[in-house]
């Protein structure tokens, strides 16, 4: 049996042109190098999974590139550092002790140090005159999740990058050149769940992708990535909006209760129908379509089931959404929480008539 790489791993970037999302990051640290203007100490923080480490290995890759040979391998001059395991003033002095000497190859030694905010207090200070008066051939690369833990003194002495989260459609649209590679069988709003379930964060997009795939045998269908992901698809949304709008009480709770059957969350629940009655508000006006994170051919659905409906309804609807999730936590009985919230909401503006929440 051969051995499995991981998409994340596979489709790593290797250049700052396959970097997905971090556009402004990139074109920034290109130009630092054709200008010879890059810092000797920097600072990538942001969320997991969003290309900080890619970004420091291109980087120091990238260094000595122009001033090393073929011949010659630059990764000797390139040394990580994970933090997470070796955070005493000991590792940091070793570091300290090392970057003294210059480098046999090319022209800097790049040291990229991961999880840099799991140093402790002692190994920061220890690190901090190597980060302010850095031997000429010295770059430092700090990573990390948490910026909010990395001493004042040492952020002073970096040039700080923050990483943003990737967007749902840059993740998708990455997805589905992965799959094209791959010659997968896909439904683009399959994808799409997979990027709204990442959260911004790649790699965990690309390692949902990998189980989706050997889930559905290579064939990525909504319903089969929504079932697998315990996750509700727009159809789903779609079909409680129309019981609503049919005031069809018995319907709703049906359906409900369907939900609750297959293990769904009702606090997720909850949350998935405000973003559906705000996505048909969104839908009201073609400036803000384009503030939807979904697929075109749901865009249209979103735009076809807005027409009948006034805004009064929906900001109403969305109102009463709003309140069912603040005091869902506090509720001793959740299930008849929602419940009541669900009929409210299939009987508001019933006849025409506005029915407040009590």
């Amino acid at each position: 049996m051969e051995t499995f790489v991981v998409s994340a791993l596979k489709y790593r970037p290797s250049t700052f042109d396959e970097v997905v999302g971090q556009e402004s990051i990139t074109r920034t640290l290109q130009n630092s190098l054709e200008t010879n203007q890059l810092a000797q100490a920097l600072l990538f923080c942001g969320p997991r999974g969003v290309g900080k480490t890619s970004c420091a290995r291109i980087l120091a890759k990238q260094i000595n590139s122009a001033t090393t040979s073929i011949d010659n391998d630059s990764s000797f001059n390139i040394f990580e550092l994970d933090a997470a395991s070796n955070n005493s003033v000991e590792d940091i002095r070793k570091i300290n002790d090392q970057v003294r000497i210059p480098p046999q190859i090319g022209t800097h030694k790049i040291y990229i140090i991961d999880e840099a905010h799991m140093l402790s207090t002692s190994a920061f200070n220890a690190f901090l005159k190597t980060l302010e008066e850095p031997p000429k051939h010295a770059i430092f690369i700090l990573a990390t999740t948490e910026k909010n833990k990395i001493i004042p003194t040492v952020l002073s002495r970096c040039q700080v990058y923050d990483f943003k989260r990737i967007s749902i459609e840059d993740i998708k649209n990455y997805l589905i050149k992965i799959a094209n590679k791959r010659n997968l069988v896909f439904e683009e709003d399959a994808l799409y769940l997979i990027a709204q379930k990442a959260e911004g964060a790649l790699r965990d997009a690309l390692s949902i992708f990998d189980r989706m795939v050997s889930f559905t045998q290579g064939n990525l269908s909504v319903s089969g990535v929504a079932n697998n992901l315990n996750v509700l698809d727009h159809q789903t949304y779609t079909s409680f909006g129309k019981l609503f709008f049919q005031n069809d009480i018995p319907g709703v709770l049906t359906t409900y209760d369907t939900l609750l059957q297959r293990g769904i969350d009702s606090l997720q629940f909850i949350s998935g129908l405000g973003d559906h009655f705000r996505n048909l508000m969104l839908a009201k006006d073609p400036k803000t379509l384009l503030l939807m994170e979904v697929s075109s051919s749901v865009k249209e659905e979103y735009t076809s089931a807005t027409a009948t409906l006034s805004s009064n309804y929906i900001l109403d609807a969305i109102k009463l959404i709003n309140c069912c999730e603040v005091e869902y936590r506090n509720c001793q009985n959740k299930r008849v929480h929602v419940e009541l919230y669900l009929m409210q909401l299939a009987s508001l503006h019933f006849n025409g008539e506005k029915k407040k929440n009590s």
